[in-house]
Order: structure tokens, then sequence, then C-alpha cells
């Protein structure tokens, strides 16, 4: 395959009960009818809240299952819950092998690579890592099986959760606990991965689009497809629109384009639920 086309959503947060999410997901859908990818790949937070709703992950399904193309999933902590951390405060749903389960039997695999165009494309399911459950040693075992794999050729990752934020060993800060992979989980992923040719990773759970490279290695931070978080809940780090990502890889290179699909709307969060800011 001389060329590889992936299309990257991210944080669709789908459930039958907000329409402006529904609506702004059918919007990513005919842009993506349009353009006909190879591959669709959401990044996680799929559903609005897979843990305590099935409905939820099986609503998200349907309408994925509609897209012209086919489609890979990584969980999002609104998907199987968040990680355990030693800061901040502990998460109210943390990640169990019953909502691990619960994701792979109605989306498929948490974690998966493949190869195309030349290059080693990585998911993995960021969400266990520092959980101490069995798939977290079960997937680092896989991960180094599939990096031995990969030498000699460029690597793509994607996870849910962004590593870091500028840099990869920086002060671990409050927010740490609940927006980056955290420690030392964050270590163990950054030097498995130096041992090949790693280029890329893509993220969401933001909300916020970025783009910037540290190291040789680009980080995409893709937008929400679904919704906005106002300033009063969230600081500015980067772009706060809806939207997607378009990547076109090639034997040695890769280009991104960032995109917002025609008729979507920067829904906001407070809106959508009907609550005043934090």
């Amino acid at each position: 395959m001389p060329q590889f086309r992936l299309t990257q959503i991210s944080d669709t947060h789908l459930a039958r009960r907000f329409k402006p999410l529904v609506d702004n997901f059918h919007r990513v859908s005919e842009h993506i009818d349009a353009t006909r990818p190879d591959l669709v790949l959401n990044s996680g937070d799929v559903s609005f809240d897979g843990p305590t709703s099935r409905d939820d992950m099986v609503f998200a399904k349907e309408l994925h299952h509609a897209l012209p193309v086919d489609c890979l999933y990584l969980p999002g902590n609104h998907d199987i819950g968040d990680n355990p951390t030693a800061v901040g405060p502990v998460p109210a749903q943390l990640p169990t092998e019953q909502t691990r389960g619960a994701f792979t039997s109605v989306l498929g695999e948490d974690r998966w690579h493949f190869d195309a165009a030349g290059w080693c494309f990585i998911g993995l399911n960021s969400l266990i890592m520092n959980t101490g459950l069995d798939s977290e040693a079960e997937q680092f075992d896989w991960l180094a099986a599939a990096l031995d794999k990969a030498v000699g050729r460029p690597v793509a990752l994607f996870v849910h959760k962004p590593l870091y934020l500028d840099v990869p060993y920086d002060a671990e800060r409050a927010e740490t606990a609940i927006r980056f992979v955290p420690q030392p989980a964050r270590r163990r992923l950054i030097e498995m991965f130096g041992k090949v040719d790693w280029r890329l990773v893509g993220s969401g759970h933001v909300h916020q689009r970025r783009d910037y490279t540290f190291e040789h290695v680009r980080h995409i931070w893709a937008p929400s497809a679904g919704f906005i978080i106002s300033d009063a809940r969230q600081e500015v780090i980067g772009v706060k629109e809806v939207g997607l990502v378009e990547y076109r890889f090639q034997p040695d290179s890769f280009e991104v384009r960032h995109v917002r699909a025609k008729g979507q709307v920067d829904v906001d969060l407070d809106m959508l639920l009907g609550k005043e800011p934090a």
C-alpha cells in the first residue's frame, strides 16, 4: 500500500439522550462518507457513560457501524473508568476487568497493532495503566512483542490520554491525575518506545486541539467530536473547538490535516447538561 489514510475522531460521548452530540456525530459521518479514508479510529470516550450505561456503548457502536469504512476503538475514561494515581482525588469510577470486558464485548479489542504503508500502528488502552489489573501486565507484555516486530519501521502510537503536557518528566501537578498518562506507566512507555523509530502519538481526552513536536515525536491532540469545555471549567491549552484529524501516511513520512466537519457545532458542556459552570 503506497499510502494509508486514517481519520481520527475522539471524545464522541454518544448517548441517545444527548441529541446535540448525536447531531455532531452525523456531521462527522457525512464528512467521512465524502472523504472515504482507509480507516476510522475513535481514540476514546466513545460513549457518554459506558461504566453505568451499556446502552450508551451499544448506541455508539450502532452509529459507528453505519460508517462506510472500518473502525477501530480505544477506551476512554467515560468508557471504562479513570486511572488511579498518587496525585489528586481518587476517580469516582476506576477501571475494572468487568468494565474493560464490557467495552471489548461491544466495541472489540482495546489494544491493537497493524502495518500499513511501511508503518507500524499501535493502539493502547491507557486507562488500565497504574491499575495493577492483570490486563495491564498483559498489555505491557503484548506491547514489548509488538515493538520487537516494529524495528526498522516508523511507529505511530494512539492512546486516549496525551502522554504529557510539554515534556515527559515535568513536575507532577494535580491535573496530571486526570489529564495525562500517569507516572510511572508514562516513563515505562516512553522507555519502551525509545527502542524503535517512534514518530507520532495521537490522543484525545482534553477536548482541545493541539499539535507540537518534542524530540522528533509529533504529538497530535484530537479535539472532541462532540463538545467543548468552558474556560471556567478548564484552562486553555490548545484550541477549543469540535472537529477531527486526518492523517496521510507514506513510507517514511506522514501529513496531518486538522479538520472541522461542515455543520459541526461547538456544543458547550454546561449548556448540554443544563448547569452553571463550576
